[in-house]
């Protein structure tokens, strides 16, 4: 896949010029028919990992409006977290459905497990402190959320939601860090746009 998918790639969905003019059931529409509905099973398999996963609801929550760019608003969730997700399974579904109307979703794969794990762990401590004073108010909270999804999630969302929450709120990353996360972007399978779209802030300094 070349371009950012999934739950992860949804949030970039809601950055575009269409997002107020729009519901968003319309724009999670839209991201599910994209390219003859390629990604609806991404989306469907993400949103089920989150669902059944012992993350809880306010966490979901924060990590999404942190994806997207919005700032931190403990009091101001514009949605319920896991009903958000079954929206997102009962439209992806449907498209899918349309295609192929026996389909039947499998259970989400197995996380992916060992060293991955813990490097992605490392990746996001590492730029931890760079990453709270560009997300503002919430800024650690919604780094150790990236943790909680590593660990009690699946590393492959957890790394593809840390990528979103560095571009959505502009973190510099070192040269090093910019490498270093291709080159887990590739062990995870990823095209190399799927890292960076051209929207992630490396500097050239270590």
């Amino acid at each position: 896949m070349w371009i950012d998918f999934g739950l992860s790639g949804l949030t970039k969905w809601f950055a575009g010029p269409w997002v107020n003019e729009a519901t968003p059931e319309e724009i999670v529409t839209g991201a599910a028919d994209w390219g003859d509905g390629v990604y609806a099973a991404t989306l469907v398999e993400d949103a089920r990992r989150l669902l059944e996963s012992p993350l809880p609801t306010r966490t979901i929550e924060l990590l999404w409006r942190a994806a997207i760019g919005l700032p931190y608003d403990p009091d101001g969730m514009w949605l319920d977290g896991r009903a958000w997700l079954r929206d997102i399974v009962r439209i992806a579904l449907d498209r899918m459905h349309r295609a192929e109307p026996s389909f039947a979703p499998a259970s989400p794969a197995s996380p992916v497990d060992g060293p991955l794990k813990q490097e992605v762990l490392e990746e996001i401590r590492e730029v931890t402190p760079t990453a709270e004073v560009a997300v503002g108010a919430g800024g650690a909270e919604v780094m150790a959320a990236l943790e909680q999804v590593v660990v009690e999630v699946d590393p492959d969302l957890g790394f593809r939601f840390f990528l979103r929450v560095l571009k959505a709120h502009l973190v510099p990353v070192t040269a090093s860090q910019y490498e270093r996360y291709h080159e887990l972007g590739g062990r995870f399978g990823y095209h190399e746009l799927v890292v960076d779209d051209g929207t992630l802030q490396s500097v050239d300094t270590d």
